[in-house]
């Protein structure tokens, strides 16, 4: 079973569970007393929108405990003597490895915090939470091209620029070692 929680040295990031995202998409008031964090005023972040959301709630409904920990993550900023714990962005997979362990991951930081080097942080707990599990042998990424800052995540995080995709965005790749 994959661990659902994972610290880096700012953040907390743990798996969404469908409790949490039926709370987010059908009952907003309650998400942040759910979460035990203060939310952004401009949440939900990026790509992280309602289509996401009801993917990631069909995904772990159809595939229950074993599909817990690979779709969606929430990113919360510990608590500082400044300020409470909040939720800073949102991360994860879309979805379990293929047959030759292939996993791609995807990330969005809320523009209140971008800039601080979270969504580095973000990844690298995703990259190890990836190899913790001993099924990712590789992970993908897609970005746009003119998106400087998402690409610059991912290579301060070993990824490989491999190209262009299909629907225009660039690919990165990065090999993830066998744990143990």
């Amino acid at each position: 079973m994959i661990p659902l929680i994972t610290h880096t040295p700012r953040l907390l990031i743990l798996a969404a569970s469908r409790a949490l995202l039926t709370a987010e998409l059908h009952k907003p008031q309650y998400f942040p007393v759910l979460l035990g964090a203060a939310l952004p005023a401009d949440w939900p972040p990026g790509e992280y929108d309602d289509e996401a959301r009801i993917f990631f709630l069909e995904q772990l409904t159809a595939g229950g405990r074993t599909a817990a920990g690979w779709y969606s993550w929430y990113a919360l900023r510990k608590a500082t003597a400044d300020e409470p714990r909040t939720l800073i962005g949102a991360g994860g997979f879309m979805g379990p490895p293929d047959a030759i362990g292939t996993a791609e991951i995807g990330y969005s930081i809320a523009a209140d915090w971008r800039g601080r080097g979270l969504a580095i942080e973000l990844v690298a707990g995703l990259v190890q939470q990836a190899a913790n599990t001993g099924m990712v042998r590789r992970l993908i990424a897609h970005t746009a091209a003119d998106n400087i800052a998402s690409q610059q995540v991912l290579l301060r995080n070993d990824f490989q620029s491999a190209g262009v995709a299909d629907d225009g965005r660039l690919r990165f790749e990065r090999a993830i070692a066998p744990a143990g």
